[in-house]
């Protein structure tokens, strides 16, 4: 309706081991609310999310058919060995699947992204090659960015096609996409460091000062 949606995820037991309703589940890369839950019984565990509008507007959930296969994790407890890159569950927009090619073993997949608008500004300057970007939930290694194209590349090792759903994609479906988020408090830092004056301007200052210019 106007308001959302409600999502049905199926065959989930194997993550609802210690699920408590209002735990956060991660679908596609996106952080969800647990409203419901059954781990017991014939039905293989299932769990309901509520999708709210800002959810619909930001990801690819809504586009979801009944019976597709989605990608799932569980937030990570602080005790573990962190592997991989910062990942909040948090989208920041959708990307289109552009072209898939097989490399050996491995699968590259190129992306593109949409334009930029004022609202919602280019996510290229937080993607570089050999960085880190999260499709569809999965942290993944950037192989290639091209920022006049808008382009993006990854390479999926065969291991990873057979753990996630990127892999099975058709060329023009929409992935979730967050940008690395060290990069954005950089960026963001950097950004205000230099036009607000103040302490860079001093510091500028003093160096000119200590040079007799």
């Amino acid at each position: 309706d106007a308001g959302g949606c409600t999502l049905t995820i199926g065959d989930s037991a194997p993550i609802l081991e210690d699920c408590h309703i209002g735990d956060s589940i991660a679908v596609n890369g996106a952080c969800l609310t647990v409203t419901s839950f059954e781990k017991d019984g014939t039905s293989g565990g299932w769990f309901t999310v509520w999708l709210a509008n800002e959810t619909l507007d930001r990801t690819a959930l809504g586009e979801r058919k009944e019976g597709e296969q989605v990608n799932l994790e569980r937030a990570m407890a602080a005790h573990v060995r962190f592997g991989g890159h910062f990942v909040q569950a948090h989208v920041d927009t959708t990307a289109t699947v552009l072209s898939k090619t097989l490399d050996g073993d491995s699968l590259r997949i190129v992306f593109l992204l949409p334009e930029e608008t004022e609202e919602r500004p280019s996510l290229l300057p937080y993607l570089i090659a050999k960085g880190y970007v999260t499709i569809d939930g999965a942290s993944l290694t950037l192989t290639r960015v091209d920022d006049g194209t808008r382009t993006f590349e990854v390479m999926l090792i065969q291991h990873t096609q057979t753990k996630i759903t990127l892999a099975t994609k058709e060329i023009g479906a929409k992935v979730n996409i967050e940008a690395d988020m060290v990069g954005k408090y950089v960026a963001k830092s950097v950004a205000a460091a230099l036009s607000g004056g103040g302490v860079v301007d001093a510091a500028v200052e003093a160096a000119l000062g200590r040079r007799g210019l």
